[in-house]
């Protein structure tokens, strides 16, 4: 059946071509009836989706455990959007040279009022596959923009607030409309805001997409490439978008253990980034084995563990009270005493 659909349709003088899912239950072992049947070989169906086309999968009673689940965590999210129970928090992003918080990323958590706090790699797919990321993503964005303009006010060092921009909410129709007018309703100024958009956002509809990010970057907005790198077509579209950051994917950065192979990624993106005279933010940084590359090859910013975790607003607040720069300047204070007691060391020896 797969080789079937498979092949070339002629419709209308123009080929094409339909890809395929198929999901198989069997009697009797997984329903007694036609309706349990097709319910289960749905639910195959979807798993076999997942798993990429064309494709088909058995039932199996663990697919019906993570359905009930899914099913569980999409009814809460629904009603978590109508009563607003998701939790925002912010991790700062870190200038290398300084020491000094730049920004926040808004980070958006949620407290399920039974099971406790779920995972955002847990919920966030199921409201992109349900489309509850519209309205989630818009109170996130407004509580980032709101929140910011609160901190600045009370006159907080906060340069930027990043918000993360799923793909169904860039190319939902009144995106910018709503950006625009959240700016507007919450007093942020433009520059004072930061979009980030993975590859994958970017490189779909490619042509439609650069037009599209000329309207926020000509009032200032600024627009960076989230989990750089991680796609197959990087080069080519950094110059093409008008960005202002491609930020280093994580993976790369936890690659970082000393040797030059491991390290290669990151220090080309943070050469490349200069070079087309980009700030480049190197992503999930835990250790401080980690942050000596980047610092040394002169990255702008950094955001990770090895900084903070993120955290609720009013602690993000104290954060900007009292900084990070010990964290950050730990490393950099090490190797100038180092230097001085190498350096004393050969004047006490020379002098006898």
């Amino acid at each position: 059946m797969l080789h079937a659909v498979a092949e070339a349709h002629s419709i209308d003088l123009h080929e094409l071509h339909v890809p395929t899912s198929i999901g198989v239950s069997v009697y009797p072992d997984d329903g007694l009836d036609a309706e349990t049947l097709i319910k289960n070989a749905d639910t195959a169906m979807y798993q076999a989706k997942e798993n990429g086309h064309p494709c088909y999968q058995f039932f199996t009673p663990a697919m019906n455990v993570r359905a009930v689940a899914r099913q569980s965590i999409e009814e809460s999210l629904r009603r978590a959007v109508e009563r607003q129970e998701s939790n925002p928090h912010d991790q700062p992003k870190v200038d290398l040279r300084t020491g000094e918080i730049t920004g926040a990323e808004a980070l958006i958590r949620w407290t399920h009022p039974v099971r406790g706090m779920i995972s955002p790699a847990e919920f966030i797919p199921v409201a992109e596959d349900t489309g509850l990321i519209l309205p989630v993503g818009n109170w996130v964005l407004r509580e980032a923009c709101r929140q910011a303009r609160a901190w600045l006010d009370a006159g907080l060092p906060l340069t930027t607030m990043a918000v993360n921009i799923s793909s169904m909410e860039f190319r939902a129709e009144h995106f910018l409309g709503g950006v625009f007018a959240i700016l507007n309703d919450t007093g942020l100024d433009p520059k004072s805001l930061e979009l980030e958009l993975t590859e994958n956002v970017l490189l779909k509809r490619a042509e439609s997409t650069e037009s599209m990010l000329k309207a926020p970057r000509a009032s200032g907005i600024q627009l960076a490439v989230d989990d750089f790198g991680s796609g197959y077509s990087s080069l080519r579209y950094l110059r093409k978008f008008p960005v202002d950051a491609p930020e280093i994917d994580p993976s790369f950065v936890r690659q970082i253990t000393g040797t030059a192979d491991e390290s290669t990624i990151v220090t080309a993106v943070i050469s490349m980034g200069r070079s087309l005279k980009l700030r480049v933010v190197a992503e999930g940084l835990e250790t401080q084995a980690q942050l000596t590359l980047p610092q040394d090859q002169k990255c702008d910013e950094a955001q990770g563990y090895y900084f903070s975790r993120p955290v609720p607003p009013e602690q993000f607040a104290k954060l900007l009270k009292n900084g990070v720069r010990e964290a950050i300047l730990t490393g950099t204070a090490r190797k100038t005493c180092q230097r001085r007691i190498a350096i004393r060391f050969t004047k006490t020896f020379l002098t006898g």
